[in-house]
């Protein structure tokens, strides 16, 4: 009787336990895809129900908007049909993404708790802001109401600060080697194979980068909210390329396979994406022109916020850029436009942020919106094809 090969033996038990680590691998993967498509629906159905509620209850709270736009007589002549909308309408997202991710979401998954507490963080920050702007009504130094420009940064980078480090404490405690920890402290230049190795000092220069990332989209979100449907439509694109991207950074296979940087549990971040975006669907319901009600900074800081973390828990910091390519336009139209007018006395655009310009060409607000989210829809492909294209 010949006894078997122990080579083929080891063989047979390697290839077996290999197939039986795969199948369960993609099984898991399925479950993330399904929970993550359970989220966005989800949230979706929560936001229509309670968003008749939600502005309802703006409305006998009085928070009409103000539409401050004293600095130019006909951008308050083209915005004076919207003062008596009711705005702090960003009070939606959290209830719908909340309940949504307590059902189809990992709360134990650090990520995503972080994400939850840093919304809640920036959405406090825009309320404050609009209430003061509600009740003060101009009587704020220089005859602006709200939070003070330095007072509002300094809040914002607060709470980025605490977001960028409590994240950085979790890359850390997730993995104990150093060659992965480098990697998951550098930042990959999109289409190519050169990063950025920001792991010195214990990784203070990523957790500063994080935190720049961050205030900056927030930010720009909020420069965007300025015509119905315009900020929110281009986050929920924005959102879905992150879901994607999440799921493709969290699952081992994929990242390889893609020459990503794997992160340890940042799959779960795709239901979180799936969620924002599924929140922001819903709050287009009642924000379609002629809009029910406004986001105001209450939502849009909150919504940069998180795209601003999404982009660093799955390492895209530099495809942010790309993704939001409609946000970076519009931040950017108003840097130039201040520093041009301040040179020069004269402007580049007829007025900014960006798609202001193109409204005092003419051209009608719906035309805008709908051609805005055609460029953030193309600007989420091409952040997706970065993926592919090294």
């Amino acid at each position: 009787m010949a006894w078997p090969d122990p080579q083929a033996l080891n063989d047979t038990l390697a290839a077996t336990l290999g197939a039986t680590t795969t199948a369960a691998a993609g099984e898991a993967g399925t479950q993330v895809v399904l929970r993550t498509v359970k989220a966005g629906a989800c949230a979706f159905l929560i936001g229509v129900v309670i968003g008749p509620l939600v502005v309802s209850w703006l409305k006998r709270l009085r928070t009409q908007e103000t539409v401050e736009k004293a600095d130019s007589a006909k951008l308050a002549d083209l915005s004076k049909g919207k003062r008596d909308t009711p705005t702090m309408g960003g009070v939606l997202f959290l209830p719908a993404m909340g309940f949504s991710l307590a059902l189809f979401g990992d709360l134990g998954n650090p990520y995503v708790a972080t994400a939850l507490l840093g919304a809640v963080g920036f959405c406090l920050i825009g309320m404050i802001d609009d209430l003061l702007k509600l009740t003060r009504r101009g009587k704020g130094p220089g005859g602006k109401s709200g939070i003070s420009a330095r007072g509002k940064m300094a809040l914002q980078v607060g709470v980025s600060a605490a977001l960028a480090f409590a994240l950085l404490a979790t890359m850390r405690h997730g993995t104990s080697d150093p060659e992965e920890l480098r990697q998951l402290l550098s930042v990959s230049v999109p289409f190519s194979d050169a990063t950025f190795d920001l792991s010195a000092w214990n990784g203070l220069p990523y957790a500063l980068l994080c935190t720049l990332i961050m205030v900056g989209t927030s930010n720009a979100v909020n420069l965007t909210d300025g015509l119905d449907g315009l900020a929110p439509g281009c986050v929920v694109l924005a959102a879905g390329a992150f879901a994607v991207i999440a799921y493709a950074v969290g699952r081992s296979d994929n990242a390889f396979g893609l020459t990503l940087a794997h992160v340890r549990g940042a799959e779960e971040m795709a239901v979180v994406a799936a969620a924002l975006a599924g929140a922001g669907i819903a709050f287009l319901w009642f924000n379609a022109h002629p809009a029910q009600v406004f986001l105001g900074d209450t939502g849009s800081l909150a919504l940069g916020g998180l795209l601003g973390f999404l982009a660093c828990v799955t390492k895209q910091e530099l495809v942010l850029p790309i993704v939001g390519g409609v946000f970076v336009a519009e931040a950017l139209s108003v840097v130039l436009q201040v520093a041009w007018f301040k040179r020069t006395r004269k402007r580049i655009f007829r007025c900014a942020p960006l798609h202001h310009h193109f409204q005092f060409g003419g051209m009608h607000e719906v035309k805008i919106v709908t051609r805005f989210w055609i460029v953030a829809g193309l600007c989420a492909l091409a952040g997706l094809a970065t993926l592919a294209v090294r």
